[in-house]
């Protein structure tokens, strides 16, 4: 005789409940046991990969990488996926709108569940985690599933995916502890932790900041002209310019950067954080005299400039004819002269006095006068 198969695992699960079931109202519970333990209903799941760029999520698979991991899980575990959701985003706070459409979403009844890497891609905050926690009570969230943990909707399955939400909090708070006391270490130590400014060269290799061999001596230069009270920003701006002195991108250096560098103490061997000074270890490239001195000087531009400010009467109302540039005016041998900035380039139109200029503007004026001459 020819053996007979083996039995199927469904055959098992029937054999089983026959030995088991009451005799009365055999039936009923038959039908029951089918649909609630044979033929189950086959779930949908929303694929989730998320990553951001902040240091905790540096270790964690790409979301490329995540999807497949995902498919590949889910084809093993038969899971049929509704819809895909990827986000470059920290869960640090809520507020993660693809995450937030896919809730509705499962809110809605389009999904039973979610597929994803860990339960720290989906929450790294009370409230996103509460929520998963809540739809899961409630039975929106019928299953969860993660390569890399196993949950249950059980007391206990709940339990523990509690704390794995709050291990992702706790790492996240630890962390931002960790970089706050790093930058304290580092102040105390007089590291700047920042990029170096003009005139010095941030060390990877060392971890610290050096000088830059090339420009040390141009940005010392600033100092030593302005501090002569014989160059204003815009002077300075073209010599250096002129001379080959670049931004730390490569840029030309404007008005706005001479300032800041004359403002900056970087240079004399202490650095500002925060509104405190603190002493560096870097070497310094100017004297504090001759950072004062610089100081006094830009007071005393600022005092002048004040004080100008209203008497050159044609500045702010027109501008020059040729470029379209705006106007500005100089004091100089008692007499004021009016130029054009040439902010856009290059202009060839010349000085030109208040007197002259007044001149002009009354022959103007008396062009489109109504009134008669005398």
């Amino acid at each position: 005789m020819r053996e007979a198969p083996a039995p199927t695992q469904i055959q098992l699960k029937i054999q089983t409940f026959c030995l088991a079931a009451p005799k009365e109202n055999f039936s009923l519970f038959f039908i029951k046991y089918l649909l609630n333990y044979v033929i189950k209903p086959m779930l949908k799941y929303f694929l989730y990969a998320r990553k951001s760029t902040d240091e905790d999520d540096r270790q964690i698979l790409s979301i490329d990488a995540q999807l497949a991991e995902l498919k590949e899980f889910a084809a093993k575990e038969k899971l049929e996926i509704a819809a895909s959701f990827e986000e470059a985003k920290t869960a640090k706070e809520p507020g993660r709108m693809r995450f937030g459409e896919m809730l509705a979403l499962i809110e809605n009844g389009q999904a039973d569940g979610i597929l994803a890497w860990h339960p720290d891609r989906l929450a790294r905050n009370p409230i996103d985690g509460g929520k998963i926690i809540y739809m899961v009570d409630t039975g929106k969230i019928k299953s969860l599933k993660f390569p890399t943990f196993w949950f249950e909707d059980t007391p206990q399955g709940k339990f523990m995916l509690n704390i794995a939400f709050g291990q992702s909090k706790y790492f996240i708070d630890n962390l931002s502890e960790n970089v706050k006391r790093g930058l304290r270490q580092k102040l105390r130590r007089g590291e700047y932790p920042g990029w170096a400014p003009l005139g010095y060269l941030n060390d990877y290799k060392n971890h610290n900041i050096k000088i830059d061999k090339k420009k040390h001596k141009l940005v010392k230069r600033i100092f030593e002209l302005y501090s002569t009270g014989g160059y204003t920003l815009k002077n300075l701006t073209d010599k250096f310019n002129e001379l080959g002195l670049r931004s730390q991108t490569g840029k030309s250096i404007t008005p706005g950067m001479i300032h800041f560098i004359l403002k900056n103490p970087f240079y004399y061997g202490v650095f500002k954080y925060k509104d405190e000074l603190h002493e560096g270890k870097h070497e310094p490239i100017i004297t504090k005299k001759l950072f004062d001195q610089a100081q006094e000087m830009l007071k005393k531009r600022g005092r002048s400039h004040e004080k100008k400010i209203h008497n050159y009467i044609f500045t702010n109302f027109m501008n020059c004819g040729a470029c379209g540039c705006s106007i500005t005016a100089e004091k100089h041998k008692g007499h004021i002269y009016y130029r054009c900035t040439k902010k856009k380039g290059p202009c060839a139109e010349r000085y030109l006095r208040e007197e002259e200029l007044t001149e002009q503007l009354t022959r103007e004026v008396q062009k489109v006068s109504c009134l008669p001459d005398g």
